[in-house]
């Protein structure tokens, strides 16, 4: 039966239209004559009804009110209906006078007319909307909606939850309510679902109206709400889920299927960032764009971002060919009119990039291929030097050779008064690309920024790693801090500053406060349903080789300057003789080609002169329950 509705909806819609064209300009009829119409009015009522009905029905199917489904009904479709029955209403009123002269057409009829065919063609399809929204789903509740769940945020996005979920009985939420801090909204109702209280009453919600489920739909909320909201979930042993931030929600769209479970990045996010759309737009649209590392952890959200400013074509250089084919595919899933060009090549490759650039010509080119694991950069320093200085260097020199417009460097806070290999490495890179923006027509910039949550190999992974198989958790310090900052978020602010350069600025991203990496451990470990110290232990290891207890943006020397972006602010930076440092960076390839090891530290340190190796200990110590024994 529902198939044959299906396949015949468009002759059941004109079915019902026609219908309801006929009710209305009877009903209009009875209506001015009190229900009693006098015979004399019958044959001019004949006459109208086959004019009616071909004016309104072809009007009707002008302003597209045959389309579209019933059940998804909202106010543009109320708005086209409103414009569609007025055009009707006055075409079939010209029609009367100038045929009929309005001779047995009273005027209260065609008013009357107009108004109950309004009412009756909107109206059937709200009702049709409510039925299946409110009549469908508690009728079918029993059967599948078992878990009830309590949404914490009655706006926007908490009110597109609900909604969707009413609307799809395949969906196996129960919605009892919301939960709202803004005391206008806790004594209304939002989709027929009532404010229950304030967060502070999570506690109490569960337990009276027995939830199951608790989502968190609050995108803008910083970080410090989000973790008092999962603390009251877990004090009341609730499962909780949440609707990604601002930062992820790329395209503004809610929907039931973006709820998560809660990470890291929620609880330690802050303010959402706001970015000059038109700004980064100018830079991008229409422009051929090369990113170099796409298949890594910043290289390929660089791609998702930029993809959405409807670039002329994306390049994408990358020398894995797996995480490659998946960011290509992913890519062409999601914006599937964009030219994508992927290319498996080595940045330190000078043939390659070259061939590269000159095939492609890049306008903008986004260079986030890079080594970055600080430990095992001070076992293989030679090769740091080799990807992160050459190659880079390689890249500057396509650049200013093949006319590139605008060559965005992604940087490191490891960068500033180094002490290990990666970060000096980074340091080389950004002094050079300083020192070429001075004689080329290229415009480069350079973005610093701190560690990226979730990045692959970075400390979140790991540390999931290591509580899915029980534990250990392995800190290097009680005191190591860390910047952090999720993916979308430095994307975004790197794309952003992009469009802010003029050339030659380091620019500096508002990190927020340093995070505890020994705190991240315990609040990864509470989401994971343990307890730090009893479940799972927590193990000090000592800092690694190259590894500092604090991060720094900036240098003694380097003073700031602000943009017109309240997260983003200048480095002020001094750097050398361009012919100077084209000098000392030959001798430290040579050095490193030479796999002279001791030469590429000398020379770094030349170059670099804040570079301050340092030799760290290692420091076995576990901390457990404070009644268990600590081991050294």
């Amino acid at each position: 039966m529902k198939e044959i509705v299906y396949r015949n909806r468009l002759i059941i819609v004109f079915i019902m239209t026609s219908i309801i064209i006929v009710s209305s300009l009877l009903l209009a009829y009875a209506f001015r004559f009190d229900f009693s119409i006098p015979s004399d009015y019958w044959s001019r009522i004949a006459s109208l009804l086959p004019a009616i009905l071909l004016i309104k029905l072809i009007i009707f199917w002008q302003f597209g009110c045959f389309k579209g489904w019933w059940r998804y009904v909202s106010m543009p479709d109320l708005l086209q209906i409103i414009k569609a029955s007025a055009a009707g209403s006055i075409a079939f009123i010209a029609y009367t006078v100038f045929v009929y002269h309005l001779d047995h057409v009273p005027r209260s009829v065609l008013a009357l007319d107009g108004i109950f065919c309004f009412l009756s063609v909107s109206g059937v399809r709200f009702a049709t909307r409510a039925f299946r929204e409110h009549y469908l789903p508690l009728r079918r509740g029993t059967e599948l909606r078992q878990t009830r769940a309590l949404i914490v945020g009655a706006g926007d996005a908490g009110q597109l939850i609900a909604r969707e979920v009413r609307s799809n009985p395949q969906v196996d939420l129960n919605i009892v309510g919301f939960i709202d801090d803004d005391p206008v909204k806790r004594k209304g109702a939002f989709q027929g679902l009532s404010v229950l209280g304030s967060q502070a009453d999570i506690g109490k919600i569960v337990n009276s109206y027995g939830i199951d489920e608790i989502i968190i739909a609050i995108p803008s909320a910083p970080g410090k709400q989000i973790r008092a909201i999962v603390k009251r979930c877990q004090e009341s042993k609730v499962r909780f889920r949440i609707l990604p931030g601002v930062g992820e929600l790329i395209d503004g769209r809610v929907s039931v299927q973006q709820i998560r479970d809660v990470d890291l990045n929620d609880l330690l996010g802050r303010e959402p960032i706001f970015l000059d759309e038109a700004q980064i737009s100018h830079y991008l649209q229409g422009k051929r764009v090369l990113v170099t590392g796409a298949g890594g952890s910043i290289g390929s959200e660089i791609c998702r971002q930029v993809a959405r400013f409807n670039p002329q074509k994306l390049i994408l250089f990358e020398n894995a060919e797996t995480p490659l084919f998946l960011i290509e595919q992913e890519l062409g899933r999601t914006f599937p009119q964009l030219p994508i060009v992927p290319i498996i090549g080595d940045v330190r490759n000078r043939s390659r990039v070259n061939v590269i650039f000159d095939e492609q010509m890049p306008q903008v080119v986004f260079h986030a291929a890079a080594y970055k694991h600080v430990p095992m950069m001070e076992m293989n320093p030679a090769e740091a030097v080799n990807n992160n200085v050459q190659g880079t260097r390689l890249l500057a020199n396509a650049a200013d050779q093949f006319g590139v417009e605008k060559f965005v460097m992604i940087s490191t806070d490891k960068a500033v008064r180094p002490t290990n290999i990666m970060g000096t490495t980074k340091r080389v890179a950004e002094l050079y690309v300083q020192s070429l923006d001075k004689r080329s027509k290229t415009s480069f910039v350079t973005t610093r920024f701190g560690n990226v949550l979730g990045s692959n190999g970075s400390v979140i992974p790991t540390f999931k790693d290591q509580i899915s198989k029980g534990g250990p958790v392995t800190v290097t310090h009680p005191e190591v801090t860390r910047f952090f900052m999720t993916i979308p978020e430095a994307t975004q602010l790197v794309l952003q500053a992009g469009s802010m350069g003029s050339g030659g600025e380091i620019y500096l991203f508002d990190m927020g406060e340093p995070v505890k990496i020994h705190s991240l451990a315990e609040e990864l470990i509470k989401l994971s349903g343990l307890q730090p110290h009893e479940d799972i232990e927590i193990v000090y290891t000592g800092l690694r080789p190259g590894e500092k207890l604090y991060e720094e943006l900036l240098l003694d020397d380097e003073g700031v300057l602000p943009t017109s972006h309240n997260k983003i602010c200048i480095a002020q930076s001094s750097t050398s003789s361009h012919a100077e440092l084209v000098e000392n960076i030959d001798a430290l390839i040579s050095a490193a080609k030479a796999l002279d090891l001791t030469g590429v530290k000398d020379k770094l340190q030349q170059i670099v002169p804040e570079y301050s190796p340092t030799e760290n200990k290692p420091l076995a110590k576990v901390i457990q329950h404070p009644a268990a024994v600590v081991h050294q």
